[in-house]
């Protein structure tokens, strides 16, 4: 390659391991790989697919480039079955299991594929469907399995790829698959990072990021952001008396019915904060809407099988509890209300501000913390 293709190649390479590595997320990376991908194939269109092993479907992620009338750049539910694809199988059970390396092979409207793989009729009728000349197709392995597939193709009249392109597509499919690789493990990083083991709720770290995402709109465009802050009744003696097993399934069983209610709020977010206190953070709905999601968690908690029902609080940026401007402060609000529920015994949500002008909520929201022991801190953010 004297005529400097194999320092482009050596780039496109760099590149394409270093746009994985800039995604924010999984789609991103996915869509990033495409791209280069076509771009280092010089190709005109590229399709990044997953096997689904479970259903036996070929799952097109990503479409890329010029796309046919039919194809979305997203597909929703875009997806093969596998038994269309015998080369598939054939590398997976006939070359991977053996300990054989997967190779790309590249098939033509005209002709069968060219170098290892079986013919496909499929794949060269939608090449002609498509107005494509010929397509190159390399496996993406993960972790020794067949992840799924890289496909890139150019028009008919292009220059047809030869074994060389199949050969550097290989190399390309298996840059993807570390990046895919990375990509999965960060994500699993971050979920562990904002996810509660014991509920798979989120946890308080989750809260604070989005009550700071929340406020920032709040302030930009006066959205209504609200927080729900749940004190989870007769724990104690549930562990006391029951055991600690016992009252993980408590836990457990209330968060299931948190994110039920959650769900009559969109887009809320429903979280436990540590021990058997959990909260829903809720932008864009009405006080009353997130008000009524807080009576029906109310009412299921006292149906679950032990325990002793919740105590509710609620904070709401659209009822009259003053400017709102830290996360803190609305912490201070929707813990002063559940605080109050909880004295009074109260099988319904108490609000902050709907107490009349001297509202007892806001007035013990706005009194300094009372000291450990005296009573339950009015929690702020990150517990001060």
């Amino acid at each position: 390659m004297g005529d400097g293709t194999a320092d482009r190649r050596l780039r496109a390479v760099v590149e394409l391991a270093q746009a994985m590595a800039a995604a924010q997320d999984p789609r991103e990376a996915v869509r990033a790989a495409a791209t280069r991908a076509r771009l280092a194939m010089g190709g005109s269109f590229a399709a990044l697919s997953s096997w689904e092993r479970g259903s036996g479907q070929l799952r097109v992620l990503v479409n890329d480039g010029d796309l046919a009338p039919g194809e979305d750049a997203e597909p929703r539910d875009e997806t093969y079955p596998v038994n269309d694809f015998p080369e598939i199988v054939e590398f997976l059970h006939g070359k991977w299991a053996g300990g054989g390396e997967p190779h790309a092979w590249v098939e033509t409207a005209e002709d069968g594929p060219q170098g290892p793989g079986a013919y496909c009729h499929q794949r060269v009728a939608a090449l002609r469907r498509r107005g494509r000349g010929c397509c190159v197709v390399a496996p993406i392995v993960l972790h020794g399995r067949a992840w799924g597939e890289l496909y890139v193709a150019r028009g008919a009249g292009e220059p047809v790829f030869d074994r060389a392109d199949a050969d550097f597509a290989t190399v390309l499919a298996a840059v993807i698959a570390a990046g895919i690789s990375q990509t999965e493990r960060l994500a699993e990083v971050q979920r562990l990072a904002f996810t509660d083991p014991l509920t798979g709720l989120g946890n308080r770290r989750a809260v604070d990021v989005r009550l700071d995402e929340a406020l920032e709109l709040h302030r930009v465009s006066e959205a209504v952001v609200s927080l729900v802050v749940c004190d989870l009744n007769g724990l104690k003696k549930v562990n006391d008396r029951l055991g600690h097993a016992v009252g993980d399934q408590l836990l457990e069983r209330f968060g299931s019915v948190l994110s039920l209610c959650g769900a009559l709020l969109p887009g809320s977010l429903a979280a436990r904060l540590g021990g058997d206190e959990f909260c829903l953070v809720a932008v864009g709905q009405s006080p009353d809407e997130v008000v009524g999601a807080a009576d029906e968690l109310c009412r299921r908690a006292t149906e679950l099988e032990v325990g002793e029902g919740v105590a509710c609080g609620v904070a709401s940026t659209g009822d009259p509890i003053g400017p709102v401007r830290t996360a803190r402060r609305l912490f201070r609000l929707a813990d002063a209300a559940q605080y109050r529920a909880k004295a009074l015994r109260s099988t319904t949500p108490v609000v902050a501000g709907r107490g009349g002008p001297d509202d007892p909520v806001v007035r013990l929201a706005d009194q300094p913390p009372a000291p450990e022991g005296e009573r339950r801190r009015i929690r702020g953010r990150h517990g001060s």
